[in-house]
């Protein structure tokens, strides 16, 4: 089955199930907000990193607002069975969607006929929570000690150098399209049923590079068996000092920031939506939140309302540029 209509099959699904099953009314005569339960719809299965970031920016707020703010994982579809989930339900601030790149950006840009939501006009946006790059990444043993060497290598390698990701269209396959055509080098893009997978092949010398957030390969460069040689953000990480930036390497304008956030149903009421800014801002802002982000390369990113929606346009536009230059065909993508 392609991923678009695994996409389009799951969403209508989603949209099936939970139009009979939409959140039960504010009390009447409830004034205040919020009330009762809070719930946040993560497209990821439960252990994911940003699952755990989540769960740990939920369980502040509930403490902050004195009530339950639960997590429920509704993984598939390339985020786009959660971001359905919240686009259908009740505009009334109890139904929020823990959204990324993945739902709002990558997934219009890479399969705009199949796209069941619209990813700025079904929303009420209400703040990003963490930002982060990502790393290229090579089996510690790997010939190539630098992108020079990487870029060398290629010419001498029949068919190209392989590299992971976790799925057509998402960060590791855009970024190492983008790094192949400002390199101006032979690839073969190897997607996997999630990042994990491809890193154990990278580790075992299947694969060539693969571009990873910090979040995910960091235990295997704190082990040995993976090796930074670059950092596809517009400054060092503080985690990777000595690992330069892709543009020091030579090969500039290689990289997507990557976020995620929290967005609600369209028409939920502007003072709800002010108030959960609030709300999940305080609770990002926390000491215990930064210092967790922040151990792992990332940064927290609290924005207003009408900010994050910007950023989210921007990187739409941002996204299609690249694809264009890339030359990225969106019409045969398959599912891994």
């Amino acid at each position: 089955m392609t991923r678009r209509r695994f996409i389009a099959s799951a969403s209508a699904s989603a949209a099936a199930g939970l139009t009979l099953s939409l959140p039960v009314a504010v009390a009447e005569g409830s004034t205040t907000f919020p009330d009762r339960t809070i719930i946040i719809q993560v497209p990821y299965a439960a252990g994911g990193g940003s699952d755990t970031i989540t769960r740990l920016v939920a369980r502040k707020m509930s403490e902050n607002i004195s009530l339950p703010v639960v997590i429920e994982n509704r993984a598939g579809g390339g985020g786009s069975i959660a971001s359905l989930a919240v686009k259908v339900a009740r505009p009334d601030g109890y139904t929020i969607l823990m959204g990324h790149t993945g739902t709002h950006v990558f997934n219009p840009v890479m399969f705009p006929k199949d796209m069941r939501y619209d990813p700025i006009n079904d929303f009420s946006f209400i703040t990003p929570m963490v930002r982060f790059d990502t790393a290229l990444v090579v089996p510690y043993d790997h010939p190539a000690k630098s992108v020079k060497d990487l870029i060398e290598l290629s010419r001498t390698k029949p068919g190209g150098l392989t590299f992971g990701s976790s799925g057509v269209g998402d960060t590791a396959h855009l970024i190492g399209e983008m790094f192949k055509a400002r390199a101006r080098i032979a690839t073969v893009h190897v997607p996997y049923r999630g990042l994990a997978p491809a890193l154990t092949d990278l580790i075992a010398g299947r694969l060539d590079f693969i571009f990873s957030s910090y979040l995910s390969a960091g235990p295997y460069l704190e082990s040995n068996n993976l090796r930074a040689i670059a950092w596809a953000g517009e400054a060092r990480s503080p985690k990777l000092p000595d690992v330069p930036t892709m543009a020091e390497a030579g090969t500039p304008g290689v990289g997507i920031e990557t976020w995620f956030g929290f967005m609600a149903p369209k028409e939920t009421p502007p003072e709800i939506i002010d108030k959960l800014n609030a709300e999940f801002v305080r609770a990002i802002n926390s000491e215990g939140v930064k210092t967790f982000v922040e151990a792992r390369a990332a940064s927290i990113f609290p924005l207003t309302p009408a900010v994050f929606a910007a950023r989210v346009a921007s990187d739409i536009t941002r996204v299609r540029q690249i694809v264009q230059e890339a030359k990225i065909d969106t019409t045969t993508s398959v599912a891994p």
